[in-house]
């Protein structure tokens, strides 16, 4: 198992078009929103994967760098809290090594809206049909525990 890094940070008003973030949407290989179902997100072209780990505390270290690096423009004073932000770190690392995904989102100042995940893989827990991205491309290598952006 391995998870594989995503972020997307847009317009929260993007979220409210679904089509998009359906698989069967026509505009859902380009586009870069979260998909509803977080699984989906390995249904995305492999250049989307922002890393990838082997190593559940790397990965969720990860995590908590995209979280923190926009924390001072979260929407709301009570996700900004530096408590919450170090609780929620340590629940990526606990889920993480489950095997779970661990999903993060926030709203941010100026109507935006961000999305953090970390994706299990090789196989998903709920979706073990869905093929690895990156494995469909030959692209992990063995510094796979190094992100690839």
């Amino acid at each position: 198992m391995h998870l594989h890094g995503y972020t997307w940070l847009g317009s929260a008003h993007e979220l409210l078009k679904d089509g998009p973030r359906r698989p069967l949407h026509s505009e859902f290989g380009s586009s870069k929103v979260v998909p509803l179902e977080c699984a989906h997100w390995l249904l995305k072209p492999a250049s989307f994967v922002q890393g990838t780990w082997s190593d559940p505390d790397r990965a969720a270290e990860w995590f908590g760098r995209q979280m923190r690096s926009h924390a001072a423009s979260f929407a709301s004073e009570h996700d900004r809290d530096s408590a919450r932000l170090v609780a929620a770190a340590g629940r990526a690392v606990e889920r993480a090594m489950g095997g779970q995904d661990v999903v993060g989102g926030w709203y941010l100042t100026g109507q935006r809206f961000l999305s953090v995940c970390l994706i299990a893989c090789s196989p998903h827990r709920l979706r073990p049909e869905i093929p690895c991205p990156v494995d469909a491309v030959g692209a992990i290598s063995p510094a796979a525990d190094t992100p690839t952006a």
